[in-house]
């Protein structure tokens, strides 16, 4: 078994989401074990969002966006992501109870110390994201990030939701409560061998 265990936002947000969908303990053990996703509508939505967003932040021509009514909202977003980096990868350890977790994720736009996470969805409540362990894990693998922003379509309107440091759990917490109740269902030795970081 190897000596470190990698975790990303996706799983730790598969794992918080588990609670509060009908099929949500299902769907966390297809990630857990990771098992291919059939890509959804909504998933397709927002990556040609994203897609549209980054062209407009590039001055690039938009292919394939096949609902014109996101025309504006794109150009809005990607006037908050010009002249930023888009898809940085970061990853770092994290050691808990004598174990390295790798800590991983994929930052949608980083800008002058802010992380930007571009999001499609189509209905949207003030708050829907304080409890997402996204920016917690981004905040973690970027310390030097000022602030998070989720930017959010939801195909008329763009709305902001917005965190610091300060006011942000340490991922820690979500490693935690992910790690604790694994052991208590018998699943963590899965998970430590499916998700097995590759040595350096």
């Amino acid at each position: 078994m190897s000596s470190k265990i990698l975790v990303t936002q996706s799983l730790l947000s598969d794992f918080t989401w588990m609670f509060r969908m009908d099929d949500g303990l299902a769907s966390f053990l297809r990630t857990l074990r990771r098992e291919a996703k059939p890509q959804s509508g909504a998933m397709l939505d927002g990556i040609e969002f994203e897609d549209a967003v980054t062209a407009c932040a590039k001055n690039k021509p938009i292919d394939g966006l096949h609902k014109m009514l996101w025309i504006d909202c794109a150009h809005e977003v990607a006037h908050d992501c010009r002249g930023g980096q888009f898809q940085v990868r970061l990853s770092r350890d994290l050691e808990l109870d004598g174990v390295t977790y790798v800590c991983y994720g994929v930052l949608d736009c980083l800008r002058a110390g802010e992380i930007i996470d571009i999001k499609y969805s189509k209905t949207y409540n003030v708050g829907k994201y304080r409890e997402s362990p996204q920016h917690p894990m981004y905040f973690w693998l970027c310390p030097e990030a000022r602030a998070f922003t989720y930017v959010v379509c939801d195909g008329e309107w763009v709305y902001r939701e917005r965190y610091t440091p300060d006011i942000t759990d340490h991922i820690e917490t979500h490693i935690r409560d992910m790690v604790r109740w694994l052991k208590a269902h018998g699943l963590y030795d899965e998970y430590a061998r499916i998700w097995a970081a590759k040595e350096d």
